[in-house]
Order: structure tokens, then sequence, then C-alpha cells
């Protein structure tokens, strides 16, 4: 495995609890962008049979938050917390993998700015979103925190 894909491999096997049972996983990870991927299925849906849209800002969130966590340094991580997202739902999905990708859009040292857009199985938008959020102390250094500290 090579640097740069080694804390996408770690995130990808050590996910949280939400992250095992929603079954979303992160697929592309690097400097300012962050794409999540989630199949589909019957507990992701509303009672409509669509996608819930607490799972979509949820994946908005995630793909938002690690466009701003990328940490090039094997074995380090960088942390933020979410301190605001704005969801705008103008489409909807009912099967087969929705796409987010966030992408970091600015800030200073320890607020920035994301947005992330949610695609369905056809490519067509079906929400967009924008969020602050606040680095955890020394996830503001883009070198990150050795992972067990």
């Amino acid at each position: 495995m090579s640097d740069v894909n080694d804390n996408l491999a770690w995130e990808q096997a050590h996910g949280s609890g939400l992250q095992a049972y929603l079954g979303y996983r992160i697929v592309e990870w690097e400097e300012d962008r962050a794409v999540v991927e989630l199949e589909i299925t019957d507990h992701h849906r509303n009672r409509a049979g669509i996608l819930h849209g607490g799972v979509i800002a949820t994946l908005m969130d995630t793909a938002s938050g690690c466009a701003v966590c990328y940490c090039a340094v094997p074995g380090n991580v960088r942390k933020s917390l979410t301190l605001s997202l704005t969801t705008n739902f103008i489409g909807m999905a009912t099967g087969g993998t929705v796409r987010v990708e966030g992408r970091k859009q600015g800030g200073g040292r320890k607020i920035v700015f994301t947005e992330a857009t949610a695609y369905n199985a056809a490519g067509e938008v079906i929400a967009t979103a924008t969020g602050t959020f606040k680095y955890h102390r020394g996830s503001e250094d883009p070198n990150g925190v050795p992972r067990d500290a």
C-alpha cells in the first residue's frame, strides 16, 4: 500500500459505529476533497420508499468533514467537529448507489468551510449542503497527530 493510501485504508477499516450501521464508505480522499458512497437498502428509506433525508444529511456531513481532515502523513489523523450544516434537498433516490462529494471551500486556521453535493445512481443532484467545521486541537496542522494520541 502506498503512503498516500495508508490513511484511507485505515479509515475504511476503522470507521465509526454509525458508519458500520449505515454501510457507507469513503471511496476517495485527497487534500480538500472526499467522496462517500452508500448502496441504498430498505433500512435507508423513509415511509415513501425514498432515501431518508437524515441519511443524506449524514453522508454530506461525513464527506464534508473528511474533506477538511485529509492527512498525507501515514499513521496520523486530523479531526474536526461540525458547527453547522445547511442542507437543501432537491431530488430523490430510491435505489442503487448514492455518491456524495465534499469539498473544502476555505476558512482559517481553526474554522473551515465546506460544500457537498449528493448524486443518485443516475448521476442527478439530489441534495447540496454547506458546512462550517472546527478542528480539534492539533488537527489544524496538515500533518495531523498520531492516531493513538
